[in-house]
């Protein structure tokens, strides 16, 4: 198996799939990777040799940021529109959605949890 970033990467499946289970890499990510280090996005991973794997954690390493470091900045931002009180950081401790959702017939898994926290 071959393992980025924590995640195990099926051999049979193809590059450019597999790369999008990287948690910050998208679809669109994964292409231009591919594209930059000039590989084919359908080839299979067991195919990819031991420079080319090299080549894409160095270019996700150091051109991206993915996995855990993604999570610390998210998670560094939301805290940091709580504490300042802005519109989007009290949605945020009251579980609601942010991005201007109609709350009336939708967002039950939110409403959800703030019914528990009652």
């Amino acid at each position: 198996m071959v393992s980025i970033f924590r995640k195990n990467l099926k051999k049979t499946q193809r590059l450019r799939q597999e790369l999008t289970r990287i948690e910050g890499v998208g679809a669109w990510r994964a292409n231009s990777i591919c594209d930059s280090l000039g590989l084919n996005p359908n080839l299979l991973v067991k195919d990819l040799s031991r420079s080319n794997l090299d080549q894409i954690l160095y270019r996700l390493q150091n051109h991206f940021f993915t996995g855990p470091e993604l999570k610390k900045m998210v998670y560094r931002d939301v805290t940091r529109l709580v504490q300042l009180g802005s519109y989007r950081g009290v949605r945020h401790r009251k579980r609601l959605p942010v991005r201007g959702q109609r709350t009336h017939t939708n967002s039950k898994t939110a409403r959800k949890f703030l019914r528990i926290f009652r």
